[in-house]
């Protein structure tokens, strides 16, 4: 049994300032208040859950549609920005490409490596495709999607799709019927028709305020659709994105059902340059990747890593550091319905944690119960 104390650790009941947390065959075994039991192992600064990313295309140079290999590494490269466990998110593309890409997944999730793939389309409006390629667009097609669900072999756990695409609430049905999470997203829906998707059954809405229509006073939009019916909502922290007004509101309506997400792409961690998005060229500068060529200067992906992420929601933000800490990892948990295996530091819960010093700067990682 390893015993951690000193730090201040951030719980569901709040932060033990100072606590300690044992640990036992890869779980939380106990977390209490105080110095610790004699022989803890002294650590400081904050302990926190490991995070759970929902959407993350690559990271550390590699992109995850590129080989097997490339999404393994880009896995790990983001595990030592405090990502613990993550989705796997693929662009559209080609079908038969998609399905290779999600036998990737599937051994990887097999392994533990990680909880399962999000697929990005091919069920997206080409009005909002951002970064998407529109020749790999699709309009919603049960046929389709369980020929991926069948590639995923189990491991599909989220999809985005456009809901004013005829057709999109009967694949909505599907996608929730099959047990995976259906994703408002990459969409030009009026607030009615986003609305309908929520009432369908779709729980989640994919990097909110982006790629989505914009609001109004008499003309909502999907984003204020998402808030309304309390469902969970992804947000990209990366102060490019999303202005950091629109991130207090979210974490104001919507506490317990916000989740940050990366959105990251190859070039994280590497710097400014060129890189591939799936099949589109994109060009990093000064940390901001756009599809190249394109006069629009869409944003395409992100350079994010979650710990960036966190401590941009607590010092830019002002967001306490039990509600980052919600964000990047316990409503995540309890959207895959993990509430009962990860996202949190309680008894039970597996030893993903993330040590970070006073500035939330990550010092080490432990993932079930391992120091990497």
């Amino acid at each position: 049994m390893t015993v951690l104390a000193g730090a201040r650790v951030v719980t569901p009941d709040g932060v033990l300032e100072p606590g300690w947390v044992s640990i036992d065959g890869g779980r939380i075994a106990a977390v209490g208040a105080g110095a610790g039991p004699p022989g803890a192992e002294p650590v400081s600064g904050w302990l926190l859950p490991g995070f759970i990313d929902l959407h993350v295309h690559g990271g550390g140079g590699h992109d995850f549609t590129s080989s097997p290999a490339d999404m393994a590494a880009g896995v790990e490269f983001h595990r030592r920005h405090g990502t613990t466990r993550a989705l796997v998110s693929l662009m559209a593309g080609g079908i038969d490409a998609m399905c290779t890409q999600l036998g990737w997944a599937a051994e990887l999730a097999g392994s533990g490596a990680i909880l399962g793939a999000h697929l990005e389309g091919p069920f997206l409006a080409s009005a909002r495709c951002g970064a998407q390629n529109k020749a790999h667009l699709l309009a919603p097609d049960p046929l389709v999607l369980a020929k991926l669900l069948d590639a995923g072999q189990g491991t599909v756990r989220t999809v985005t799709i456009a809901p004013e695409v005829p057709g999109a609430i009967g694949v909505v049905e599907a996608i929730v019927a099959a047990g995976a999470v259906a994703a408002v997203g990459h969409t030009d829906a009026t607030y009615e028709q986003a609305s309908a998707a929520f009432a369908a059954g779709a729980s989640l809405a994919t990097h909110l305020f982006n790629a989505m229509g914009s609001m109004s006073q008499r003309a909502p939009g999907p984003a204020v659709a998402a808030l309304d019916a309390g469902v969970y909502v992804e947000l990209i922290n990366d102060g490019v994105h999303v202005h950091e007004a629109l991130v207090r509101l979210a974490a104001r309506v919507a506490p317990s059902r916000l989740a940050l997400i990366t959105d990251a792409i190859s070039a994280t961690g590497v710097g400014d340059g060129h890189y591939t998005l799936g099949d589109q060229a994109v060009v990093v500068e000064s940390g901001r990747a756009r599809l190249a060529g394109d006069d629009r200067l869409r944003l395409a992906g992100s350079t994010l890593t979650m710990d960036v992420a966190v401590r941009r929601a607590v010092q830019s933000v002002g967001l306490s550091i039990e509600a980052a800490v919600a964000a990047a990892s316990t409503n995540p948990a309890r959207l895959l319905g993990l509430s009962g295996v990860c996202g949190a530091i309680a008894p039970g819960l597996a030893a993903d944690l993330v040590l970070m010093d006073d500035d939330l700067q990550v010092q080490q990682v432990m993932r079930a119960g391992a120091w990497l």
